[in-house]
């Protein structure tokens, strides 16, 4: 199916809550580090209750390692400075859908390297910051998914 990438998260109720969106949507987590939290916390384990189990979770030292494995995939960053809306690509089988810590998104530089094109966002009232990154990842994975027509 999919690929969700965090990158550098913070806050473990989030990674907990992703845990499980991708245990039910038969979608790959991929955790680049460094991790603000251990995979031991408790709070990431009371909100990914018990589906740590049925999840794909693989963990990658570097950003630079994440993308060597898996460097044939497309790649979507969702970023509030993206101007493409997340609706409009005709999303794959094993895309890579990454996103950034809670407190500042992707860096910049990086954004830059995957390109304008490749940089979604979801549409938010004028004035607002961002939304809670469980709730982006889910927004994003599912549409995803429902172009596949929830194969």
């Amino acid at each position: 199916m999919f690929h969700v990438a965090l990158y550098e998260p913070e806050i473990p109720p989030n990674t907990g809550n992703i845990i499980r969106l991708c245990a039910n949507t038969g979608s790959t987590l991929h955790l680049i580090h460094p991790l603000g939290f251990k995979l031991e916390d408790r709070q990431l384990r009371r909100a990914g209750l018990d589906y740590h189990d049925l999840a794909n979770l693989h963990q990658h030292q570097t950003l630079s390692q994440f993308r060597a494995a898996l460097k044939n995939q497309r790649l979507f960053a969702c970023s509030t400075r993206g101007v493409v809306d997340y609706t409009s690509p005709e999303y794959r089988p094993d895309d890579m859908l990454l996103f950034g810590p809670e407190s500042r998104g992707l860096p910049q530089p990086l954004l830059d390297e995957i390109g304008a094109e490749q940089t979604i966002r979801i549409p938010m009232r004028p004035g607002n910051r961002s939304l809670n990154l469980s709730n982006a990842v889910a927004i994003v994975l599912y549409e995803a998914w429902r172009q596949q027509g929830f194969s």
